[in-house]
């Protein structure tokens, strides 16, 4: 595996709804991604069985729902959502991102 991420030389993923993802890198404990969403895009409420999960934002906002409890997230600002604790987001700008920290790495995602 390449210790290194090019990310002009990465190509998004299209995932729909106005969301698409790259992976940076991972390693079989860890996993680290980039998601964008276009305005109004929504990453649906949903929890991992097997995985806890660190959101930062890069850029834009999101409004974020994490255990029943919602606040706006700007960059710099993250949520943690341990296993089984419902998360959600929704986007309120223009190509607002997300990096993605999974662990252990999400196999389906590959």
């Amino acid at each position: 595996m390449n210790p290194y991420f090019d990310n002009d030389a990465t190509p998004w993923t299209d995932l729909g709804d106005g969301i698409r993802r790259k992976i940076v890198g991972h390693t079989p404990e860890l996993m680290s991604v980039l998601v964008q969403f276009d305005r109004g895009a929504v990453g649906t409420p949903h929890a991992h069985d097997g995985h806890d999960q660190i959101a930062f934002v890069i850029s834009g906002a999101f409004e974020c729902e994490v255990g029943g409890v919602g606040k706006v997230l700007r960059p710099g600002d993250a949520f943690v959502a341990p296993r089984l604790t419902s998360h959600g987001v929704v986007a309120l700008e223009a190509d607002s991102t997300l990096l993605d920290q999974f662990s252990p790495r999400r196999d389906d995602y590959l």
